[in-house]
């Protein structure tokens, strides 16, 4: 069975295990051997990395080609218009590629969320508004490039879940194992928002 660790990536903390000029890494959280991170998330961004030593399944997890939809919990800068959020789900031309369609929608801020280290600056007369956004890509600062294009930059982002696998019950920084081979694949995503 493919080990498998499940790592609640703080705020700031570099998605790699190599030093970095004294910030912090992987390596400061976890201790495993032989793992690596089965795609990656940017410093400014948190919530879950998956880590393995199996190849086969790091690949599985990380290619936009097995459509393994992962779920963003994104706290954007205004209020999203019905237009944004229509475009958000049919796919956005980001120049250098046009996304796939997402599943996006509005939510309130989740309760059970723990507070950013360090805070979120927001500008005392814009209001913000939280989307659940899922897809099925992952490319580089893919989310945020999206709110952007539509009008709505993201001050906080914090993926949620990569197929089955969440980080319910993890707090920022930790990390623990499971048992699961593989994630399930998930049914179709219901484009669109509500």
């Amino acid at each position: 069975m493919s080990q498998v660790i499940l790592f609640n990536k703080p705020y700031g903390v570099l998605c790699q295990f190599s030093p970095s000029d004294g910030r912090q890494t992987l390596k400061d959280f976890i201790a495993t051997p032989a793992v690596y991170a089965a795609g990656r998330l940017d410093a400014d961004s948190e919530g879950l990395v998956v880590l393995t030593g199996d190849g086969r399944l790091q690949n599985r997890i990380s290619s936009p080609e097995h459509k393994l939809v992962k779920t963003y919990l994104v706290q954007v800068e205004g209020i999203p218009t019905s237009d944004a959020l229509n475009r958000l789900s049919q796919g956005i031309d980001l120049r250098d590629f046009f996304t796939k369609p997402a599943a996006v929608e509005t939510i309130g801020e989740p309760a059970w969320l723990w507070p950013r280290n360090p805070p979120v600056r927001f500008r005392k007369n814009i209001p913000t508004r939280w989307l659940r956004i899922a897809i099925s890509e992952g490319k580089n600062r893919q989310v945020r490039r999206m709110t952007a294009a539509v009008g709505f930059p993201t001050l906080r982002l914090v993926r949620y879940s990569i197929g089955d696998w969440t980080i319910d019950g993890l707090l920022p920084g930790a990390c623990r194992e499971t048992a699961a081979m593989t994630p399930a694949s998930p049914p179709r995503m219901q484009h669109g928002h509500k």
